[in-house]
């Protein structure tokens, strides 16, 4: 455990920031007593799950000005002086920026500065001369242009950060007052520099190694420590270094060990990036294993007979589980068009309700719940599982966390959940969770 008395207070926009850390609080819900939980937790580091990627901006400002203004009385409440608030979101730049990092400097105001630190090495995400790039097959390709920055709700067209910011905030940033911290200056010691930031500074800040952010780190938590206070918008990785935590109890290999039953799991996969098709298509040839199609197409043409289709699939879901396989549920692959935003965003929380209603529907034996996509998941540990917090046990694989429901969970105690984002592993990634945690 770090030494510092600094508590890391961490609004994660999907519930798969926690993917670098271990042993922590995940926050379902943001009431002040719960805030209160996290604040007062021995761990360094806790998080609140607000899924704000999955909401429009407005809503997205509306859910972080509650957090902060429940923060603000918690923080109050249990006298904690020193803290650092991070707006953590996607290592490909997709996200509400700068709405919610605006919201919290005006709720929990007066910070010297903020600072986008996107790098993810976990996830082959990395950031050199202030440009973000993905690392595909090895190649340094600039974020703008990979899939991500063509998403339909979240696109953008600059990988150099200081355009991307003026970008994203109209240009009320423009790029020439954004303060660039670069590998050298890192390498070198960046305290003097953070001690002069004021006025919210915007910084981006490069990485290229876990070693690059652990030195950043020991400066932020250093000029912290002096009075600085500072706000982040940043992928898992830079969590890493701030909190310190060393190693996870129980290794990757071995968190079958966590299972409370001996019987088969359930995997249910909701995102439908082409990583995830592809380790999909990977796991659905394993012989164990059955797949689910839950047909969405049938939801948006026909959606007065959306209960037949629950009811069939969790009858496919039980049956399959009887006999000793594992159930894999997945939504149909193809990307559907729609005439608006809302649209989209609409039939998204349909078809996630109802891979909700078939969560609730889940055999009771079931030994672990591997949840595939970052809306997804968020879903599965607030409704699906009616969850109010999670103790996060660790990573299955890099970038993957496993949490665990608690012991007086009335369905599924105990059950250790697979938190697994879309983009992240190659395309064995999902058979290997799978094994690892069907072999007791």
């Amino acid at each position: 455990m770090t030494n510092t008395k600094l508590k890391i207070i961490v609004l994660d926009d999907d519930p798969t920031g926690s993917q670098t850390v271990h042993s922590c609080l995940l926050l379902m819900r943001w009431d002040v007593q719960t805030l209160q939980e996290g604040l007062s937790d021995p761990a360094p580091i806790f998080f609140i799950l607000t899924n704000t990627r999955a909401m429009t901006p407005e809503k997205a400002a509306t859910v972080t000005k509650e957090v902060c203004h429940n923060l603000k009385i918690a923080i109050a409440s249990t006298g904690l002086k020193d803290f650092l608030v991070v707006s953590r979101s996607d290592s490909t730049l997709r996200g509400h920026y700068p709405v919610e990092t605006d919201v919290i400097a005006e709720e929990l105001g007066d910070f010297d500065a903020h600072f986008l630190t996107p790098a993810f090495f976990e996830g082959g995400r990395i950031t050199i001369d202030s440009i973000h790039y993905l690392l595909v097959d090895g190649i340094k390709t600039p974020v703008h242009e990979t899939e991500f920055a063509r998403d339909s709700v979240f696109g953008y067209h600059h990988s150099y950060l200081p355009d991307y910011v003026a970008e994203k905030t109209k240009g009320r940033i423009p790029a020439t007052a954004v303060e660039r911290f670069l590998l050298k200056d890192i390498r070198n010691g960046t305290r003097q520099r953070l001690m002069n930031l004021a006025g919210n500074q915007c910084v981006v800040v490069d990485g290229q190694t876990q070693a690059d952010f652990d030195l950043f780190a020991q400066d932020i938590l250093a000029t912290a420590a002096a009075g600085k206070k500072f706000l982040f918008r940043s992928a898992a990785s830079l969590l890493t270094s701030l909190a310190q935590l060393g190693d996870q109890p129980i290794p990757p290999q071995a968190m079958a060990q966590y299972k409370p039953t001996s019987k088969p799991g359930v995997v249910l996969v909701g995102s439908h990036v082409r990583t995830t098709t592809q380790q999909l298509e990977a796991l659905l040839q394993q012989p164990e294993v059955r797949g689910i199609e839950v047909d969405v197409t049938l939801l948006r043409a026909l959606p007065h007979q959306r209960n037949v289709l629950l009811t069939e699939t969790l009858d496919l879901v039980h049956q399959a589980f009887d006999l000793g396989y594992t159930p894999v549920v997945y939504t149909s692959r193809q990307e559907l068009m729609f005439d608006s935003i809302q649209q989209r965003l609409d039939f998204g929380i349909a078809v996630s309700s109802l891979l909700m209603d078939v969560v609730k529907g889940l055999p009771t034996q079931i030994g672990f719940l591997v949840s595939k996509g970052g809306i997804t998941s968020n879903d599965v540990l607030s409704k699906g599982l009616e969850l109010k917090a999670a103790r996060l046990l660790g990573q299955i694989l890099p970038g993957c966390s496993v949490v665990r429901t608690p012991e007086e969970h009335p369905r599924l105690p105990n059950l250790p959940v697979v938190l697994f984002p879309g983009n992240v592993g190659d395309s064995q990634a999902l058979v290997t969770v799978w094994q690892r945690l069907r072999n007791s």
